[in-house]
């Protein structure tokens, strides 16, 4: 590698670390904000566990955000050169288009490698240990859910509030009890109240003290011109399940969170008769597989695709600015996944071969990429 080539190389390598790891940091800070804000401010979260859920879903964004830093960091690395003139100087000097993106080019491929790394390895274990790290720390400290000067609406069919909470001490206790259409048909109030975690049910057990309950016309709740009296009680007991809150006491892992192993495991599996599942059932889940491995490759070679495609583009936009050039980027990656998606809504059409059609936009845009190379070497550009 001569000294043009180490130059290029050192900037793209640079350049486009610095735009991975932009992205990835917006997109963990966009997971970390969609799962663990409310545990966080319920205090169901210590600050250290904290940090190491953040840092669990490096791997995962990583997966998403190298193709996209790698598109980005070309095209602000040659549109910077273009727009000086560099490239123009290499070009009258008889140095081509494809002499000057070798060491892109083998940038990308290292890249490609990664990604087929991350993808297969590194982001299911992180995603494995992400969800069951959240379960265990949130099953750890199930008393938090109950909050206190909060209308709490996380128990299906149930409002609670308490004025007061001193650890499993509750005072200025209210309950109403919902209908399948969102409306009190049972409401009950409590000078003081205990709450404890029964583990092995999951759920939380609520123990009112001097309790006052309203019930309701059950066919017309909202008809307070029939009202069904007042019942009193000291002591009653109410059953909190935590279920939907904290999750199963074990992950249930998704296919697409098993390791490349893992994955040719099953398929293998599959391949055997089983009495449990018919001939078309063990092919349609041999597909959901076929589907995911070749997802994550063709997601892995997406950054070679953008390589292919930022290399003319680049040259040819001549643009210094770097919001520019990001938003370009973006744009293109966004074009990809939309197209990704649009492809994945054919996995259960297996006669297509759902997993074949996820090469289609890398195919397309590779086939762009040596398109724009052919008309800038041409001078198209």
């Amino acid at each position: 590698m001569n000294r043009i080539h180490r130059h290029i190389f050192a900037n793209v390598v640079l350049t486009c670390g610095a735009s991975v790891g932009m992205f990835a940091f917006v997109l963990m800070l966009g997971s970390a904000l969609k799962d663990l804000l409310g545990h966080v401010l319920a205090g169901q979260l210590a600050p250290g566990i904290v940090l190491r859920l953040v840092g669990l879903t490096i791997p995962v964004v990583v997966s998403y955000a190298l193709p996209m830093g790698m598109l980005s960091g070309i095209l602000l690395v040659l549109g910077r050169m273009s727009s000086d003139r560099e490239v123009t100087a290499l070009r009258a000097s008889g140095l081509s288009v494809a002499w000057l993106s070798a060491p892109i080019l083998f940038f990308g491929l290292l890249g490609t490698v990664l990604s087929v790394l991350v993808n297969f390895e590194f982001m299911p274990r992180a995603k494995v240990a992400y969800e069951r790290e959240l379960a265990e720390a949130v099953q750890q400290n199930p008393l938090s859910f109950i909050t206190p000067r909060t209308f709490i609406r996380d128990f299906p069919g149930l409002v609670i509030y308490a004025g007061e909470k001193n650890g499993n001490q509750l005072k200025d206790f209210w309950l109403w009890e919902l209908d399948a259409s969102g409306r009190v048909k049972h409401f009950a109030r409590a000078e003081a109240g205990r709450v404890e975690f029964d583990s092995p049910n999951n759920r939380l057990v609520l123990t009112l003290f001097n309790a006052r309950g309203e019930p309701r016309n059950a066919k017309d709740p909202e008809n307070y011109s029939v009202l069904q009296g007042t019942s009193t009680a000291q002591q009653a007991t109410f059953d909190l399940p935590l279920g939907r809150l904290t999750g199963a006491a074990t992950v249930n892992v998704k296919q697409s969170w098993l390791t490349f192993n893992q994955l040719l495991a099953k398929w293998r599996e599959l391949r055997q008769p089983d009495p449990k599942l018919t001939a078309e059932e063990r092919d349609r889940q041999r597909m959901r597989i076929q589907v995911i491995i070749h997802e994550k490759f063709a997601t892995a070679f997406s950054v070679l695709s953008f390589a292919l495609i930022a290399v003319p583009l680049g040259i040819k936009i001549s643009r210094k600015e770097t919001s520019a050039n990001l938003g370009i980027g973006l744009g293109l990656a966004m074009a990809y996944y939309f197209a990704t998606i649009v492809v994945s809504w054919f996995d259960n059409a297996t006669a297509l071969r759902p997993d074949l059609l996820m090469w289609v936009p890398n195919l397309g845009f590779q086939a762009l990429g040596f398109w724009m190379f052919h008309q800038v070497d041409r001078g198209k550009a």
